[in-house]
């Protein structure tokens, strides 16, 4: 397969031959033509370490070579050779089976040129984007717009005209980043537009809680293009007085970790009264910055135990109105018992009564 490539792009031609025995693959380069044709081998670190080759022989042979930083030199044609033949690298004695082999051309131009207007848009709150392609190397079959390498799908079209722009109504962090104006030509070719607008920094949690003596995590994250190249936090003193600077390792009781993207603050140690309170973070970039506040509450060690020692004073309290409950039920219980007693004495009275008065009878 053919492929056309750009000046400092890479190249990668993949060869796969069965056999039995597993064949041999080799690469060979053939510029010019005949009859003056130049064939030479490539290996691995030829031309200045740029190629690179990867071979393996399990059930059968596959290599894959590699070209890289390409330069107007590496355009002919890429020879992929295999043979399974004893004496296939014996130069003394002719193969009894001849190399078989299959072909690549691989072309190299030059970049085409791209205008694009602005070059940059720096904190502005709308911009229209545009590239105009100069001297394109094939046919433009269409184009579109990337914003940070996602392709924007509104922007596809398939016109054949060399030029494009793209509107951005309104700019803020959700649309700031790196667009790109991408011609389908082949190869592709594209300009980047940078679209610069204030960060947005945001706690990532707004209120934290943290007990006494423990260790307290407080984190705000930024969004945006760019990013912040500098954090900072402060404490806030709910007097109105001015912020306190807080520096990392003060006295071990602060820690600073900051990420472009992300920063964190770790207090060890807390206090009830020197650490609770607000935090500020506050991250700058190249064109604004941001800032953000945190509310860190402190609670005592005890906070924890107060929940447990309620549940026991209602189990307490329930077990002593259950006990109580039970105790003055009793005497009702017994003196019910002495009523259902007292009934068969009585039926037994009236029984014996009927029979004698029955034996009496009998005797007359």
């Amino acid at each position: 397969m053919s492929q056309m490539k750009l000046i400092e792009d890479r190249a990668e031609l993949h060869c796969e031959v069965i056999g039995d025995p597993i064949p041999e693959i080799q690469w060979w380069f053939i510029e010019g033509e005949e009859p003056d044709e130049i064939i030479t081998q490539l290996f691995e670190g030829a031309r200045d370490d740029r190629v690179r080759i990867n071979a393996t022989y399990v059930h059968h042979s596959t290599s894959t070579l590699f070209l890289t930083d390409l330069t107007f030199n590496d355009t002919g044609i890429y020879e992929c050779r295999a043979s399974n033949d004893p004496d296939r690298n014996d130069l003394r004695t002719p193969p009894k089976v001849k190399w078989i082999r299959t072909q690549a051309n691989v072309l190299v131009f030059e970049h085409s040129t791209i205008m694009t207007e602005p070059v940059v848009v720096n904190n502005q709150s709308s911009a229209t984007l545009s590239c105009n392609l100069t001297s394109p190397s094939s046919e433009i079959k269409g184009h579109y717009w990337t914003r940070n390498g996602k392709i924007i799908d509104a922007s596809k079209s398939t016109k054949q005209d060399p030029y494009t722009e793209y509107q951005i109504e309104k700019i803020d962090y959700h649309f700031a980043g790196i667009y790109a104006c991408v011609f389908q030509t082949e190869p592709q070719v594209n300009a980047t537009i940078e679209v610069k607008a204030a960060p947005h920094v945001v706690a990532y949690k707004h209120s934290e809680y943290g007990n006494e003596n423990d260790r307290a995590v407080l984190v705000c994250v930024a969004h945006g293009y760019p990013l912040p190249t500098d954090w900072s936090w402060y404490k806030v003193p709910e007097d109105g007085t001015p912020k306190v600077p807080i520096i990392n390792g003060t006295d071990e009781k602060y820690e600073l970790k900051s990420t472009p993207n992300k920063t964190t603050l770790f207090i060890e140690r807390l206090e009830m009264n020197g650490d609770m309170g607000n935090y500020q973070c506050h991250g700058i970039s190249d064109v604004g910055s941001a800032n953000d506040q945190i509310q860190l509450r402190v609670r005592s060690r005890l906070a924890a135990l107060w929940p447990f020692l309620g549940i026991v004073a209602e189990v307490i309290i329930l077990v002593t109105v259950i006990f109580i409950y039970e105790k003055r039920r009793k005497p009702d219980e017994i003196a019910d018992d002495d009523d259902s007693g007292s009934a068969p004495l009585k039926s037994n009275s009236a029984t014996n009564h009927k029979d004698k008065n029955v034996r009496q009878r009998n005797s007359n």
